[in-house]
């Protein structure tokens, strides 16, 4: 929200983007550029908040954007840019990152961006040939807020049975995991 001449809130206006290409470049990069930021800040909550930040400056500054390059690295640099605004509002909350840290972490980020992706891609490929049992476990044991205890008390199992599952498919997903990117390293 801003505030108009007369003190009253109004909504951000954002303009058009230019073609539909900004827009498709703009979906594609978002979760890259989210964990560009989350590298670099405290914590997820702050991280999506950057990012809403940084995709109000990158529509503000859609017609700055030049087609052809590189979208991911310009919109990197906004992030940094909005990374260390946010560090200098929280600096009374005494943040212990300092400029340079912040800039080496960004750099940091933004070279294993593609490494992360590359697992991610892999995990999904291995998610897809477990047992749909061994998926389903998965699936909730991950949903937010459960806990082995809880999914063990779903499935009427012990749980020590499901922690034993558990650990024996998340073998199974890293064994499919190291095999995929080896092969893919080779190709």
């Amino acid at each position: 929200m801003t505030r108009d001449e007369d003190g009253s809130d109004s909504a951000v206006r954002i303009p058009q983007a230019a073609n539909d290409e900004f827009v498709q470049l703009f979906t594609k990069w978002q979760r890259r550029l989210f964990l560009f930021i989350l590298a670099q800040a405290p914590n997820p909550v702050e991280a999506e908040e950057i990012l809403q930040e940084t995709n109000l400056v990158i529509w503000r500054k859609s017609h700055t954007y030049t087609p052809g390059t590189n979208f991911y690295a310009w919109g990197c640099r906004i992030a940094v840019l909005e990374v260390l605004k946010s560090r200098d509002r929280r600096r009374r909350q005494a943040t212990l990152m300092s400029e340079a840290f912040v800039e080496a972490v960004a750099r940091e980020a933004q070279d294993s961006v593609d490494s992360l992706e590359e697992r991610r891609r892999a995990l999904l490929a291995c998610l897809a040939r477990l047992a749909a049992s061994d998926r389903d476990l998965i699936r909730r044991r991950y949903a937010p807020g459960e806990t082995g205890k809880t999914v063990a008390r779903q499935l009427g199992r012990p749980a020590n049975s499901v922690y034993q599952s558990l650990t024996r498919i998340r073998r199974t997903l890293l064994e499919c995991i190291k095999r995929r990117l080896a092969a893919e390293a080779q190709a």
